[in-house]
């Protein structure tokens, strides 16, 4: 060894190594995920002279990794451009001369903004001494003889010295501590780290055994192609499957395939799947998104939501340009390249939903049942996409419970003078039928959304207008279909009868509200003439601006809100149990009976919203007394 030279690191970037070490990266994996990347870029710098220069000849270029577990050392080898010992000080001595005046006046002492601050700077490389106590650096460049070794131990110095000639490129060795022994010896750890975090390099990754010499063979460890920098058109259906499964681990292949460059003010790639079936933990509080995000086919995170939670059923990734390979963490949360990129691709994801309902409404199905109630939390969000996401939504209603419709059918078929959009909530379509609340709607043929999912009970209460027409429940008192044209057939029976029911209604049952009230007491707001009844005697509604019913009980269950609020009671004038109800409710001799006729009324109203009964044994002898009688 000869011409050895030591170069020592001032105080404050011995400070800065040890913050970057301890700090910036908390996944140790990442080490090795760098070293590789690094690795990788020699060779792609190799490749790219010798694209320039034919006469250039160089062997298959990889990258390989091997181990000595009895001196604990792990190697990671390429046969790339190579370093010279300018080369080895200029590259290996980033953070040295980083460390400029105005670099070290920008450090501040809290850690957690000088972790920001050093983010920003080229650290790959250090991030060894999470996993080593020493690290050495042996590299001879294509167009050199000699052979230089970088050394250090992390702390304040690092050295350079001569060594015997070795082949061309660069081999890194590192002398492990002993807690990071367990897993960096192991090849089943090494494989999967790179399996994880680089096996779209297109350069072949191997671990080669100690034991080579005794006949074990050589294992390649990543596919060596990213997939996502070919051009669509080159990739055939096949090689988007194998993809699809490396990265999901789900079964069968994807539903759709969202594969694109874009070019512009920002500049990335995206290649998304949407699987053919329900991830088992879709509907997990825990479950984080599916998305990784790569910088130059370097993979950096998949803890960034990248896409909003409601799009979590995506399997895929974001490849920038546009953002520095070592930015930091927090820094990228808060990065206005990234907002940009996650506003264009929930914008293409939505797009080519569109466009495949357009295409077969029959396949747009199958998505919208597997992930439709996923994708309706979106709407619950404040975001510029509320509107695409509600064209693409698809629902059951009182025309159609049998098949689903989208939103523009519904409005298609709106009565003239309809200004809302109704609703009502139930657990299924079946449920929701029986609804006596519907009478009114179906009786003049006024469409109604059925929503079933859990989902709809929340972004229904924040839901803006759609084209013009503001959302409804149907189960509010204050429903109102006098401004909806009637056909000849239907005015002809409501001019027959309107003027009987506001007589009877104003004159003959403001006596028995005022007694059903008495009677009920706290358990309900007040007594009210319906206007949605034609049919059932009674049903339970609430007033414009409270919490609809469903909802309520939802946040009951989760323990959001410690009690419910009494109910409207609504009567149904034309119905014979309440003309009976009001034509006896005054006689003495009868008044045990009425009494439980209106406590079993409210029960059965009670139940058909699903409701609880405060009285379950009370309930039960008054239906056997109806029985006997």
């Amino acid at each position: 060894m000869t011409n050895q030279q030591e170069f020592t690191f001032d105080v404050e970037v011995g400070k800065i190594l040890n913050l970057m070490i301890n700090s910036l990266y908390t996944n140790k994996d990442v080490a090795l995920r760098e070293l590789i990347s690094n690795a990788s870029d020699a060779c792609d710098k190799l490749r790219y002279l010798v694209a320039q220069n034919p006469d250039l000849s160089h062997d298959e270029l990889k990258v390989s990794i091997t181990t000595n577990k009895e001196k604990k050392l792990l190697i990671i080898t390429d046969n790339g451009i190579g370093m010279n010992r300018e080369d080895l000080i200029a590259n290996l001595g980033t953070i040295a001369r980083s460390g400029t005046e105005n670099f070290i006046k920008s450090l501040t002492g809290d850690n957690k903004k000088d972790v920001q601050l050093i983010g920003q700077f080229g650290v790959g490389f250090y991030s060894s001494f999470m996993i080593a106590d020493k690290v050495e650096v042996i590299s001879r460049k294509f167009d050199d003889e000699k052979t230089w070794m970088w050394e250090s131990d992390g702390s304040a110095n690092f050295k350079i010295l001569e060594v015997e000639k070795g082949e061309r490129g660069t081999k890194i060795i590192l002398h492990l501590k002993d807690e990071a022994t367990s897993d960096f010896l192991d090849r089943f750890h090494i494989k999967h780290v790179v399996q994880t975090y680089s096996d779209h390099i297109n350069f072949k990754i191997e671990f080669v055994p100690e034991n080579i010499e005794a006949g074990a063979k050589v294992e390649t460890l990543n596919s060596a192609s990213a997939l996502w920098t070919r051009s669509a058109n080159e990739i055939t259906a096949e090689e988007y499957q194998n993809f699809f499964k490396h990265i999901s681990h789900l079964p069968g292949d994807p539903f759709m395939t969202i594969h694109n460059r874009v070019e512009g003010l920002v500049s990335y790639t995206n290649l998304f799947f949407i699987p053919s079936s329900k991830p088992f933990d879709l509907f997990h509080p825990d479950r984080k998104s599916s998305v990784k995000l790569y910088v130059k086919k370097v993979f950096i995170s998949e803890e960034l939501t990248l896409v909003p939670a409601c799009m979590r059923f995506l399997r895929g990734l974001v490849d920038s340009d546009d953002l520095p390979l070592n930015i930091s963490r927090e820094n990228l949360q808060h990065s206005s390249v990234l907002d940009k990129i996650r506003k264009s691709v929930v914008a293409k994801v939505l797009s080519e939903l569109k466009k495949k309902a357009a295409e077969s409404e029959e396949e747009y199905l199958k998505f919208w049942n597997n992930f439709g109630a996923v994708l309706k939390e979106g709407l619950c969000e404040s975001s510029d996409f509320r509107e695409k996401i509600l064209e693409i939504s698809r629902f059951h209603s009182s025309k159609s419970p049998d098949k689903l419709i989208s939103i523009a059918e519904y409005l298609d078929r709106a009565k003239p003078g309809q200004d809302k959009i109704f609703f009502l909530t139930g657990e299924s379509v079946e449920k929701i039928k029986s609804s006596p609340q519907l009478e009114i709607f179906l009786h003049k043929d006024v469409e109604v959304l059925y929503l079933t999912d859990s989902v709809d009970e929340f972004w229904v209460t924040v839901a803006l207008p759609y084209k013009e027409k503001e959302f409804q429940s149907i189960n509010r008192h204050d429903v109102d279909l006098e401004n909806i044209e009637k056909n000849p057939q239907e005015k002809s029976e409501e001019e027959q009868s309107s003027e009987e029911i506001k007589d009877v209604t104003s004159s003959q049952f403001e006596g028995l509200t005022k007694f059903i009230k008495e009677v009920l007491g706290d358990k309900i707001k007040e007594v009210r003439i319906s206007k949605k009844l034609t049919d059932s005697p009674v049903c339970l509604a609430v007033n414009a601006g409270s919490m609809d019913i469903r909802l309520e009980r939802f946040l009951l269950e989760q323990k959001q809100i410690q009690t419910g609020t009494a109910k409207i009671f609504e009567i149904n004038p034309t119905n014979s149990i309440i003309k009976n109800l009001n034509n006896d409710y005054l006689d003495s001799t009868k008044h045990q009976a009425v009494l439980d006729r209106i406590h079993t009324l409210f029960d059965i109203a009670c139940i058909i919203e699903d409701e609880p009964i405060n009285d379950a044994k009370d309930f039960s002898r008054r239906i056997q007394s109806f029985m006997a009688s």
